[in-house]
């Protein structure tokens, strides 16, 4: 390739790139209190300022669950341009919470996914996520839960008898679910994971190590070859010292950011890395609306950003 068709290419690459981003928003799924109001959203353009859309007020409301609360809720922009939500609908129950739609402002009707019907003495299901697999061409929704009796080299490890595990149910069409299955479990009390695409067969998983004694309360790594798993063990933690849970992450420009809620202090938190070795506290840089707590960082449409009320 000649110099001048070189020039030319690496010019259609870079309108290319600035297009992509030009017409692309960073949303931040979240809630606030305890659930009570449901699903709020924050928009950002560089990853660091947030701003809270509707004036602060909440976009779709609970109604199923026992407690009829919206909590830890994770957005997906799906294949086929719907946004699927699962969330946390109470402290206690067999069930997550689901529903669709094509704007973020008008929803289906909410439903229950009883995941863990199956396992009578399941404590709860908590922090639901749902990731695309491109390759199985299915959904993978994921959370934690605690059966009491079950992984008992743990047991008591952390408050009020929660011993959880990852477990995961896979779907095509939101209609029928396969068996669930434990997801990920490196011999400790773990919630709160996520998936971050790196790379063509190339994945990693965010999580919390839940332990308490002696206290762990931070966000570490486990990587696969597959969203399916099998998952590697876990890495150091990369959150600091401070407690934290909720990881969301997302890559911006060279680096891939995870963001966390410091929950002991009512802060948010967030580090940085472009090799996934060494982590940036970006920490105070970090603006967000007051309240906001665990959800989950994604890309939208400008098209639909723009129609959203502010």
């Amino acid at each position: 390739m000649n110099l001048k068709r070189m020039i030319l290419s690496a010019c259609c690459l870079f309108l290319i790139g600035f297009t992509a981003k030009a017409n692309e928003r960073l949303l931040f799924s979240y809630f606030t209190g305890n659930g009570e109001d449901g699903l709020h959203f924050a928009a950002s353009e560089d990853g660091l300022n947030w701003t809270a859309l509707n004036g602060g007020h909440s976009f779709l409301h609970p109604y199923i669950g026992e407690s009829k609360l919206m909590r830890d809720p994770c957005v997906l922009l799906g294949p086929d341009q719907r946004f699927h939500l699962v969330w946390t609908t109470g402290w206690g129950g067999h069930g997550i919470g689901i529903a669709h739609s094509s704007d973020l402002i008008h929803w289906s009707a909410e439903r229950n996914i009883p995941v863990m019907d199956h396992e009578p003495e399941a404590r709860n299901c908590w922090a639901p996520e749902i990731f695309y697999d491109e390759e199985s061409k299915q959904y993978v929704i994921f959370w934690a839960t605690t059966i009491p009796g079950r992984f008992t080299e743990t047991s008591g490890s952390s408050e009020t008898d929660y011993n959880h595990r990852i477990y995961c149910t896979t779907t095509r069409d939101f209609e029928t679910y396969s068996d669930t299955r434990v997801f990920y479990d490196d011999g400790f009390n773990v919630i709160d994971s996520t998936i971050f695409k790196r790379g063509p067969h190339d994945f990693v998983m965010f999580l919390k190590n839940e332990t308490l004694k002696p206290p762990e309360k931070n966000i570490r790594m486990a990587f696969s070859k597959s969203p399916l798993g099998p998952w590697s063990s876990s890495t150091p933690p990369i959150s600091g010292e401070d407690w934290a849970e909720g990881p969301t992450a997302i890559r911006i420009g060279e680096y891939c950011y995870v963001y966390f809620d410091k929950y002991r202090k009512g802060e948010y938190g967030a580090v940085r890395s472009r090799d996934f070795e060494n982590w940036e506290d970006v920490s105070n840089q970090l603006h967000v609306p007051e309240g906001l707590r665990h959800g989950t960082v994604f890309r939208v449409p400008s098209s639909i950003w723009k129609a959203m009320p502010r």
